[in-house]
């Protein structure tokens, strides 16, 4: 069974992901990512191989922080603890100190009790797959120690947070002065800086949720739980609301009135916006399949074209790096600038959603309503062969549908990639319709693909 996932390694601390597995999975990443012509060349140059070492504030982040620092340096890596910080914050700290690799201990928008170890290559990439299977090879193979001097040494990296808060400032096209923003950061690794940063760039900040005890990150608010930030919009007469999830790559928002907005309209007012900048390049945004109709519908009225990726933000930036495109994310709000980042960007995602604000004068309410959301309804079929979406009787009433539908909706098939399931999406003008030709289609698919 391979070891890593969508995002990293990931499961429930000192279950699946034990201290010995974080220890032998850093001493495998040093073999694959530590080893080879670049780090050749650089031993040749007098220079040591390094890695930049970051976590979420989840208590299990210490044993496990631990575990990977001493399975790095006892590979003979210098390691440089940046403490507890954003995920793209470690991302874009690889590349600064100009690292070997990177190594983020989180699990994001997980509960406490998990815990994921995910891996940036030189540069503050991701890993692709053939990467990460030679580390899943290397864990099987023998692991040759270094001795005496060549071990690494483990270093405190003390100024990684104010090197990422300048970094962010200087990304800015305005300042959010006479903004008053409220920031739920999930009582995780966006308690410390977020705050700071939007501060330092003139808004005026109420926070919430930035107050981890290691057992509480993502319990009831961020980016998964909205609520709270809505209510707390609301009664500080706010003028806009920011939720990051526990490790701050994730961006949502509300408006003045608590209303939600989604990864999708926060593309779709970025997007606008860089295009009457000149900044979006070949007018062209990444989204995934999963997008809103009416951010289609939104972008094409704007001359904006929409590619479409498959869903996880790796496929967003496979689709960006291709085609060197500036601007790609998802609904559940990771959002990739890749001028100013590698990867999904919570902070600087929301640092320029406000700048957006305070450059035109409009609400964000105003700036939203560049969208139209369609109706969206989705049911997960159950206890039904997911490899058989293709069954002529299930295409058929697809069609079926779509041809009804026309270009006032859309309908989305995805079979899920762990169980015996398939999702079943559609959008059209009404939620009657949405609801009532999902619930056909759904039953379609139970009949045609039972197991």
């Amino acid at each position: 069974m391979p070891l890593f996932g969508t995002d990293g390694v990931r499961g429930l601390a000192n279950g699946i992901l034990t201290a010995d597995l974080a220890l032998s999975l850093a001493q495998a990443t040093a073999v694959v990512l530590g080893q080879g012509r670049s780090a050749e060349a650089r031993k040749a140059q007098g220079l040591r191989t390094s890695v930049v070492l970051g976590r979420d504030p989840r208590i299990s982040g210490d044993f496990l922080g631990a575990a990977v620092s001493a399975g790095l340096a006892a590979s003979g890596i210098d390691v440089y603890d940046a403490g507890v910080v954003p995920t793209p914050a470690l991302a874009f700290l690889v590349a600064d100190r100009d690292a070997d690799f990177g190594v983020m201990i989180s699990a994001s928008h997980n509960p406490a009790p998990d815990n994921g170890i995910k891996i940036f290559a030189r540069g503050g990439v991701k890993l692709p797959d053939e990467v990460e299977r030679r580390i899943e090879q290397a864990l099987e193979g023998p692991m040759l120690l270094p001795t005496g001097g060549d071990v690494g040494r483990i270093n405190r990296f003390s100024d990684a947070e104010d090197r990422y808060v300048l970094h962010l400032l200087g990304s800015l096209p305005h300042r959010l002065d006479g903004i008053h923003v409220v920031l739920d950061c999930a009582h995780g690794a966006a308690a410390g800086v977020s705050p700071e940063t939007f501060r330092d760039a003139g808004a005026k900040v109420t926070v919430i949720g930035a107050d981890p005890d290691g057992v509480n990150i993502n319990d009831g608010v961020g980016s998964t739980h909205l609520d709270l930030l809505a209510q707390a919009v609301v009664a500080a007469g706010a003028d806009v609301g920011i939720a990051h999830d526990g490790d701050a790559d994730r961006c949502l928002a509300v408006d003045a009135n608590g209303e939600i907005i989604d990864g999708d309209q926060i593309m779709a007012i970025l997007a606008a916006s860089m295009k009457e900048r000149g900044a979006l390049k070949d007018d062209t945004l990444v989204a995934t399949v999963m997008s809103n109709l009416g951010l289609h519908v939104a972008m094409r009225e704007r001359g904006i074209t929409v590619l479409q990726a498959a869903v996880g933000d790796r496929y967003v930036l496979e689709h960006m790096n291709a085609g060197g495109y500036s601007l790609g994310g998802e609904q559940s709000g990771h959002v990739i600038m890749s001028e100013f980042a590698t990867t999904g960007d919570g902070i600087l995602t929301g640092l320029h959603l406000v700048a957006e604000m305070a450059r035109t004068g409009k609400t964000m309410a105003e700036l939203a309503s560049i969208m139209q959301k369609y109706p969206q309804v989705m049911i997960n079929v159950k206890n039904v062969d997911r490899t058989r979406t293709d069954d002529e009787v299930v295409q058929a009433a697809v069609a079926t549908v779509v041809a009804e539908l026309g270009e006032s909706g859309r309908v989305l098939l995805r079979a899920s990639g762990t169980e015996q399931l398939v999702r079943v999406m559609v959008e059209a003008a009404s939620e009657d319709d949405a609801q009532r030709h999902a619930q056909h289609l759904a039953g379609v698919v139970a009949e045609r693909l039972a197991l």
